[in-house]
């Protein structure tokens, strides 16, 4: 098991002009203010949540509520985490593929892939998905600390409508949210490659809640051939029309150096959680993050 090496306060003042002294401790100022959240919020937490944020300080108080309430109040995105005992969570990764690129774009974006690498429709099972993509994400940021900006390709090469139809609508919601709203990200775009027809059912899961600037990031492929555009494609694994290697080979990293992290997500569950108990005014539910009506507004920074 190893200990998370992420990149020191030091390096990323030297990374981000922009960043300064007076705001990191004007956060931690605030941080030990709040009496329900965690102490287990780093300096190079902060550092990410200023990034994200283009160093706007509101905008920034806001995600960091909304990364630590998800948290507790979406346990099918983040619990039972153990990378090497949960059973279910063995089977989302023989089932789906989530790369994170070595190489960035030439504007210095990372890039994460995704993909079904098992098309069994009965091995996909959304919530055990997403709990994998938050993790290996997760490791993703904070192993690379800030990066200019972030860039999601879901390659949808072998999804069926049987997949679709195993997509709750409430599980959209609350990952749309958690990306706009709570992940420490500056993304600057969101590819579909490979689509068909079936994109139109994952697009009318989607926009209900999806913001304007969400949407003009969304880009649609028919073939690798569009993308050409956007970046070079030679980025990609050999699979996607890349020269990055066969994605098997770039996978077993990836899930070697999460079963080589299980100590921190362990650890991790328990420490970035909030105390309702203690939050000033009325404790939040997971009601009042998603409700039936659809709202986003209780939590929406804009």
């Amino acid at each position: 098991m190893e200990t998370l090496k992420r990149p020191t306060v030091e390096e990323e003042f030297k990374r981000n002009p922009e960043l300064t002294e007076d705001d990191m401790q004007h956060l931690r100022d605030w941080i030990k203010k709040q009496p329900h959240y965690p102490n287990a919020i780093s300096d190079e937490d902060i550092v990410l949540f200023l990034h994200s944020n283009y160093y706007r300080m509101e905008p920034t108080k806001a995600t960091i509520e909304n990364f630590l309430t998800c948290r507790t109040h979406v346990p099918e995105f983040f619990s039972n985490r153990d990378p090497i005992g949960c059973k279910e969570l063995r089977t989302a990764m023989g089932t789906v593929c989530m790369l994170p690129l070595e190489q960035r774009t030439p504007e210095g974006y990372g890039v994460l892939y995704t993909r079904l690498i098992n098309f069994e429709v009965e091995r996909f099972f959304y919530y055990d998905t997403m709990r994998l993509f938050n993790m290996i994400a997760d490791l993703w940021v904070l192993q690379h600390g800030t990066m200019k900006g972030h860039i999601l390709i879901c390659d949808i090469q072998g999804v069926t409508m049987s997949h679709v139809l195993r997509i709750p609508p409430i599980g959209v919601k609350k990952f749309l949210y958690y990306l706009q709203e709570a992940a420490p990200i500056r993304l600057k775009a969101l590819h579909y490659l490979n689509t068909s027809s079936v994109m139109d059912f994952i697009l009318g899961l989607m926009k209900p809640f999806m913001k304007k600037e969400l949407m003009d990031m969304l880009h649609l492929h028919p073939s690798v051939e569009s993308m050409k555009k956007h970046m070079p494609t030679e980025i990609l694994p050999n699979e996607a029309g890349g020269k990055a290697g066969a994605t098997s080979e770039l996978y077993e990293k990836v899930l070697k150096n999460l079963e080589d992290h299980r100590q921190y997500f362990l650890a991790e569950e328990k420490e970035t959680r909030v105390d309702e108990s203690l939050r000033p005014g009325k404790a939040k539910s997971v009601n009042d993050l998603f409700g039936i009506e659809g709202s986003f507004k209780k939590l929406d920074i804009d």
